[in-house]
């Protein structure tokens, strides 16, 4: 039901563009993630499956489309995510911003979780994403600082922090959220020294999950990590102060995202 109404719609999933492996289990439970600002990401990040290149030319008419989508489909809880636009002079907030609107004003009962990019440090891009009101703001640091140059290039670790640490500071009851993979070639002490990074930036919500290689032209796997090393992760990341840690080997960002506003 969820991908014939997506088709329907002309609207995209980051479950779909970047194949991930709980996509099954979502759309089954009638949730999605939406992806919006097109298709093609202004990034090339060497573990992401999302199509770099060119940007497409915004849809206006994407917010209310997506708004109509969640209404259509009974969401109670929504995730919105983007490619990165760094060829917008605001990153596409304004958009952002749009469809959260959109989405409240059709589905007064509905929560919005939005998964953002870095927006370039751009405060003001920041404040209108937040001035619309979102239930949670989330960005990924997505990996330890020591790999950030290699697995992402085109961003910057303390950039992300500080997005995060901004947000808390322009609207402090708007709950933070970010997520990292492992199994890129970090260690130990480099995951605990993020983890610590995230909760000086006030980060209350935590997705840790497994690194998977999309394709042969992604970097690969450096190390599969246990069922058991994954729970020892979240235990840490609770003793550190976070609200609500999920962690295990296919957890995505957005994997069971509404029950960090159902256990608050």
């Amino acid at each position: 039901m969820v991908r014939k109404q997506l088709r329907h719609a002309k609207l995209h999933t980051i479950c779909e563009e970047a194949k991930c492996p709980n996509i099954g289990e979502c759309f089954n439970r009638g949730t999605a993630t939406f992806l919006i600002l097109g298709r093609i990401c202004s990034r090339n990040c060497t573990y992401c499956h999302v199509q770099h290149g060119i940007p497409e030319p915004l849809n206006t008419d994407e917010p209310d489309d997506v708004a109509e989508s969640v209404r259509s489909l009974g969401l109670r809880y929504a995730v919105i995510t983007s490619v990165t636009r760094d060829d917008l002079s605001d990153g596409g907030a304004e958009h952002f911003a749009q469809t959260i609107q959109a989405i409240k004003q059709k589905n007064p009962h509905c929560k919005v979780e939005v998964l953002i990019p870095d927006f370039q440090g751009n405060t003001d891009s920041l404040n209108r994403v937040l001035s619309a009101k979102p239930d949670v703001l989330n960005h990924n640091i997505e990996v330890v600082e020591e790999l950030f140059s290699m697995i992402r290039p085109q961003g910057d670790y303390q950039q992300s922090l500080t997005v995060l640490k901004m947000s808390k500071t322009l609207a402090p009851d708007i709950p933070t959220k970010s997520g990292f993979m492992v199994g890129l070639g970090e260690t130990t002490t480099q995951i605990h020294r993020l983890l610590k990074d995230l909760r000086s930036a006030h980060v209350e919500y935590l997705t840790i999950g497994q690194y998977l290689q999309p394709s042969k032209e992604h970097r690969p796997v450096s190390k599969y990590y246990s069922p058991e090393e994954f729970v020892e992760l979240e235990s840490h990341a609770y003793t550190l102060g976070f609200s609500h840690v999920v962690s295990g080997p296919l957890v995505r960002s957005s994997y069971h995202a509404d029950e960090c506003i159902r256990n608050k």
